[in-house]
Formats: C-alpha cells, structure tokens, sequence
C-alpha cells in the first residue's frame, strides 16, 4: 500500500520578494530622493557653478556638519526619544572652548577634551532627568535648549562683556585642531575639508553600531517597545543616557569644528540646528515613533539638506525660500516614509 505523505500546510507568512525587501529599507526613499533633489538643481544651476568644484565643496561641507549632528540624532530616535537641545549644545560647547582658550589661557590641547567633557555631562543629566522624572525627552530636552542658551549668553556678557568670544591670535592654527580644520585638498577654487572625513567616521560608527553590536539590537528594541525590551533584559535607562551623551558629543565635535573655522564663538551659533538634525533623520527614513531607520539614510537626508541650501543659491532662487523648502521636505519625507513602511508591512 502506498502511503501518501500529508500535504505541507499553508505557510501563514507571505513570501518577501526582493523588490520588497529592497523598498523596505530606510534608505531607498532617501537615496530616490537625493538623486532627484541632485539632478533639479543641476538643470537648475549647472551654468551658474553648482557643477563646479566650489559648488561640490560648498555643499558637501554644509552637509558634512549637519550630518555629524543627525547620524547621533537618528540613533536616539530610533531609540524614541528626541534632543531638542543638541543646537543650544553646540553654542554652549563653542563658547565654553573659547573661554577657556581665550580667557583662561587653557591651550587648545587640554580645552578640546574638557569641551567635550562639559558636553558629556549635559548629555548625562538630559538622559538621566527623562529616565528619572519619565516626562517626554521633548519637554526635557526644550527646557534644556533655554537653559542652556540664556545660561550662554548671561555668562558670556558677564565674563567679556559681549556675545563673541574670539581666538587669541594664532589659536586657531595650533596643532591640537588640525584634526578638526584642515582643508584636506583642493580642486581649482573648491576646498574639501576635514569635516567630511568626521562624517563619515561618525556615520560609520554609527551603523556598525546599530546592524553589528548587541547595543544596536538594544536601541531598536528601546525604540520599539521600552516595556518589551525591559522583559527580555535590556537595560533601558542606560540605553538612553549613553545616546543622550552620544547627541551632545557630535554637538561638541561639531563646536571644534566651526569654532577654528571662523576663529570665535558666538553665543547663536547652532540656532535651529535641532530641528535640521531631526529632518535629515526623517528624511533619511527614520520614524518619529521610534525602533526603525538608518544612519547611512540620515547621511543621504544632510547631503540633501546641504544641497538644497546651496542649490538654491545657485538656481538662482531667492534664499529667503529655504526654510519653506525645509519645511516641505520634511512634510514630503514623512508621507514617503509613511508610504514605504504600509507598502513593506503590507497594511493599507
């Protein structure tokens, strides 16, 4: 008698093609966008120098320092929690190096680690006040904006009497900032600078963290459930300060940066910068709910960032449109990102 083996039953999971999984990662919507946002502005200004070597330099470098900040502002909102003050952290740390440097005679050798010590720190009390007090990481985090700026401000005019604080004469050159200000070469009139190899060592980092290193497992699982996460072992609170410390260091990385540059600190600088940080993670496919995105994703939001803001220069555009721009951009993402994830979960 022959015996018939019993049919397989039906397999309650559907089948993912390649094409799906493709369109499921974070950084398709980014990398579509990048592209298209390139080639407008190449139509718009290739004759005015957006094709040009400085016109490759100029933005690459604004996107390199914005992206420095985002790459460690899409780790924590993966995690589910946002730094509204990592902008008032960046004016803090480069007015806090410029005293030292300027008033206190501190060599630049010994204020660059002490600047991204006080950073460190902010960063520690931000995570350990939203674990603590378990208000929203928004609410904590725009107290700290103000309190960081108006403390800024207050003791900058009580210590010079002004709101910038300038180098000493020759302080800007010293080798202890080489590796944050050095142009790395030079095409014709464009200048490509040490910015961009921060970028990508941070963006880097910080998906090797996030897809190779059990504390990525732990940020995608803080981020999709804290209660969950915290059932199967994951310390939570400590997740979040340690990320919290990560956003106030790129802020401090990115004060070493601008601060030689200009040769001073002023006590504005990084205003807004939380709210560019925080688009070029949506933009590169980031959820604002948390447990999903990308680092590479948030690198491809800041190159759109910088050229969107030189590119409109160079088409000739009334600059006074960028920030409606950004505010589109942000608009358009979150309906892409919300399209993908429907279209890669199969929900409507």
């Amino acid at each position: 008698m022959t015996v018939v083996a019993p049919a397989a039953p039906p397999s309650r999971l559907r089948a993912e093609g390649p094409l799906r999984r493709v369109a499921s990662r974070p950084e398709v919507g980014a990398l579509v966008g990048a592209i298209l946002v390139f080639a407008i502005f190449a139509i718009l200004g290739g004759r005015s120098g957006f094709l040009s070597p400085a016109g490759f330099g100029g933005y690459l470098e604004l996107a390199a320092q914005v992206g420095i900040l985002g790459a460690a502002v899409t780790l924590l909102m993966i995690a589910g929690e946002f730094d509204l003050s990592i902008g008032s952290m960046v004016g803090a740390a480069s007015i806090f190096l410029s005293l030292l440097i300027s008033q206190f005679g501190v060599p630049p050798v010994v204020a660059i680690p002490l600047t991204f010590a006080f950073a460190l720190a902010i960063g520690a009390l931000n995570g350990w006040l939203v674990v603590k007090t378990r208000l929203p990481s928004f609410i904590v985090t725009l107290a700290s904006q103000f309190v960081l700026r108006g403390t800024t401000i207050a003791l900058t005019r009580a210590i010079t009497q002004q709101t910038i604080v300038a180098l000493p004469t020759g302080a800007a050159s010293d080798p202890a900032f080489a590796p944050f200000a050095t142009t790395l070469f030079k095409i014709d009139t464009g200048s490509f600078k040490m910015e961009l190899v921060w970028w990508i060592i941070v963006v880097a980092v910080a998906s090797w963290v996030l897809l190779r290193t059990r504390f990525g497992n732990w940020i995608f699982a803080v981020g999709g459930s804290p209660v969950a996460a915290r059932y199967v072992g994951v310390p939570v609170n400590r997740v979040k300060i340690i990320l919290f410390m990560a956003t106030a260091a790129s802020a401090a990385l990115y004060a070493c940066i601008v601060t030689p540059a200009v040769g001073s600190a002023n006590v504005l600088v990084g205003t807004n910068l939380e709210f560019q940080a925080i688009i070029t993670a949506v933009v590169g496919g980031t959820l604002l709910t948390g447990g999903y995105g990308s680092a590479i994703g948030s690198a491809l939001g800041a190159f759109i960032l910088g050229v969107t803001n030189l590119g409109i220069f160079y088409a000739g555009i009334n600059t006074d449109w960028y920030l409606a721009v950004l505010g589109l951009l942000l608009f358009s993402a979150s309906l892409v990102n919300q399209y993908v994830l429907r279209r890669a979960s199969g929900t409507r």
